[in-house]
C-alpha cells in the first residue's frame, strides 16, 4: 500500500500536470520541427542498443551496459544516466508515444466500405489498444519498470509521460477542442490507460483478451466523473505495491 506522502506527491504530480496548450498547438505542429527530444545522441544509441535486452535481463543495469556494449562504447558511459536504469524505462515511455502516430492513417478511413470513419471515441481506443500491444515483449518484464518509476525520484518524469501520451492519443484521435473538458478527458484518459497496462502485465489469455476487455469496461466507467481520483490512487497503491515486491525478490529489506 502506497504511503501517504507518495500518494499526495503522485497526486499534486498529476493535477498539476498537463497544461493546456494553445489553438495552434505548437508541439504538434506538422509544419515546424518538434522540441528536442530528452536524449542526447549518444544516449539515444546507447538506450536504442538496449531495448532488445529487455526481455532477458530487464529493466537493468546489465541492459544499460549491454546497450553501451553493442553501440561501441566503453561500459563507464553507463554513467551518462545518473537515474540508471530508469533511463531505460523513459526511453521505452518516450519512443513508443512517438511511435503512435504512425496508426493514424489507419484512422482516417473505415474498414468497411461505404461506412463512416471512425469517431473520435473509437480512434482513442483503438490508439490506447495499440500502445498496449507495443507493450507484449517486454509486459513480463513491466512490474520492474513499475518498481524504477514508483521510486520518489521518477514519479514526476512518470507523470509527466503518462500526461503526454494521454495528450498525443487525443490529438492524434482528431480532438482540437480547448473548453473545459480538455482537462477531464486527458485525466480520464490517462487514468484508463494506466490501469489497464497494469492489468495487463498479469493477464495469460489469448491476444489479451481479457484485457481487451478490461479495458472497455473502464472506458465505460469513464463517463463517471468520480472514477478518475480513484484510479489514480489505485494506479498509485499497485505501483508502489508491485515496487515493493520487486526490491524484495532482490534481497533488499524493506
Amino acid at each position: 500500500m502506497a504511503s501517504k506522502s507518495t500518494t499526495g506527491l503522485f497526486l499534486r504530480g498529476f493535477i498539476s500536470t498537463p497544461k493546456p496548450r494553445c489553438s495552434a498547438r505548437p508541439y504538434h505542429s506538422y509544419t515546424h520541427p518538434p522540441p528536442p527530444g530528452p536524449f542526447t545522441p549518444v544516449e539515444t544509441a546507447i538506450l536504442s542498443a538496449s531495448l532488445p535486452h529487455i526481455p532477458t535481463h530487464g529493466f537493468t543495469h546489465t541492459t544499460l551496459s549491454l546497450g553501451a556494449k553493442d553501440a561501441s562504447y566503453i561500459d563507464a558511459s553507463t554513467n551518462l544516466f545518473p537515474r540508471g536504469a530508469f533511463s531505460i524505462v523513459h526511453y521505452h515511455l518516450v519512443t513508443q508515444r512517438a511511435a503512435l502516430s504512425k496508426h493514424k492513417h489507419i484512422l482516417e478511413t473505415s474498414s468497411q466500405p461505404g461506412a463512416k470513419p471512425p469517431g473520435i471515441g473509437a480512434k482513442v481506443k483503438a490508439l490506447v489498444w495499440e500502445r498496449l500491444m507495443a507493450n507484449k515483449g517486454v509486459i513480463h518484464r513491466w512490474q520492474e519498470a513499475l518498481a524504477l518509476m514508483a521510486q520518489p525520484s521518477n514519479i514526476p518524469t512518470s507523470i509527466s509521460e503518462l500526461s503526454s501520451l494521454s495528450d498525443e492519443i487525443w490529438f492524434l484521435a482528431g480532438d482540437t477542442s480547448v473548453d473545459s473538458s480538455w482537462y477531464t478527458k486527458r485525466a480520464s484518459l490517462a487514468t484508463i490507460y494506466a490501469s489497464t497496462e497494469l492489468f495487463m502485465t498479469t493477464d495469460k489469455s489469448p491476444d489479451y483478451s481479457k484485457t481487451r476487455e478490461f479495458m472497455d469496461r473502464r472506458f465505460e466507467d469513464s463517463r463517471v466523473l468520480g472514477t478518475v481520483v480513484g484510479s489514480v490512487a489505485e494506479w498509485v497503491g499497485f505501483t508502489a505495491h508491485a515496487g515493493l515486491n520487486v526490491m524484495r525478490s532482490k534481497g533488499v529489506r524493506v
